[in-house]
Parts: C-alpha cells; sequence; structure tokens
C-alpha cells in the first residue's frame, strides 16, 4: 500500500512547482508589466512625489517665514509692552512728584491764609478792643463825671476839669490792674 502512495505520488506533479511553460509565460507578463511601470507609473508618481516635495518645502518655508515674522512681532509686542510699562512708571513717578509739590503748594497756601486770616481777626480785634476802649472811656467818664458831681455836690459841667477828673480816674485804674497783673 506503502508502494502504491510512492507510486500515485510520484505521477502526480507538485503543486508547489510550476511547470516550464508557466515559468516562461510568467516571466513574460512580468517583463512587460515591468516595462510598463518603469516607463509610464513609476515617472509619474516620480512627478507626484517631486511635486508633494516641493509642496511640502514651500510649506516648511513658509511657516518658517511666519514663525520669523511671528517673533518679530512678539519681540516687538514685548518692546512695546516694555516701553509702556516704562511710560506708565514715568507718569505715575510724574503724578506723585507733582501731587507733592500741589500738596506743598496747597500747605503753604493755607499757612499764608491761616497767617493772613490771624493777622486780619489780630488787627479786627485790637481795632475793636480800642473801640470799646474809646466808648467805655466815654461811658465811664460820663458815670464818673455824674457820680463824681454828686460826691463833690458841685457840678463838673467843664469839660476840661471833667476830663482831668476821669483821665486822672481811668490812670489811676489802669495802674491799679497793672499792679495786680504784676502780682
Amino acid at each position: 500500500m506503502l508502494s502504491l502512495a510512492l507510486q500515485a505520488a510520484s505521477e502526480t506533479p507538485n503543486p508547489l512547482i510550476p511547470e516550464i511553460p508557466d515559468l516562461f509565460w510568467s516571466a513574460v507578463v512580468f517583463i512587460v508589466l515591468f516595462f510598463f511601470f518603469w516607463r509610464y507609473v513609476l515617472p509619474r508618481i516620480s512627478a507626484m512625489l517631486g511635486e508633494r516635495a516641493e509642496l511640502i518645502e514651500g510649506g516648511i518655508q513658509k511657516a518658517e517665514i511666519a514663525q520669523a515674522e511671528a517673533a518679530a512681532a512678539l519681540e516687538e509686542y514685548n518692546k512695546q509692552l516694555a516701553d509702556a510699562r516704562a511710560e506708565a512708571a514715568r507718569i505715575r513717578d510724574q503724578a506723585r512728584v507733582d501731587a507733592t509739590r500741589i500738596g506743598n503748594e496747597v500747605k503753604e497756601q493755607a499757612t499764608a491764609d491761616a497767617a493772613r486770616i490771624t493777622a486780619n481777626a489780630q488787627s479786627t480785634i485790637e481795632a475793636q478792643r480800642k473801640t470799646a476802649l474809646v466808648t467805655l472811656r466815654s461811658e465811664v467818664g460820663t458815670l464818673a463825671i455824674d457820680l463824681a458831681s454828686g460826691v463833690i455836690g458841685e457840678s463838673l459841667a467843664d469839660d476840661k476839669k471833667a476830663n482831668a477828673v476821669v483821665d486822672r480816674f481811668l490812670a489811676e485804674l489802669e495802674a491799679s490792674e497793672s499792679s495786680k497783673a504784676k502780682a
């Protein structure tokens, strides 16, 4: 049985080993297809790949240019931002200086106004004191003359006499007040 199987196996062709005519026609088809691809398809693919490579390189160059422009714009922006910050700091410092100067001017003006108001008030008080003294002197003089007339029993209608008596009375009154103030 084994010999029968070996004999049957040797008569049937091996499916893994092709026949010579099949090899020949396969080689002819392969050569024709290879020539067709090498002559027509491969140049088109190479051209298409070359265009694509150029397009990609152009895109890369455009991207690099755009990136360089963006970097320059960023640098310019940062420079402008730094300039703006420096300008803001300068304006802030100038504002502080101006505020200090204005504050000092306002203080000086207020001090001058206060001194002027104080001087005016003192001169007004002094004028009112003098007016009050003159009024008081005349009233005290009139009262003193009336009292002196009642005490003395004679009329002091003479202005010179009356003035002399009033002046003497007021001088004695001021002297007694100044001696009390010193004590």
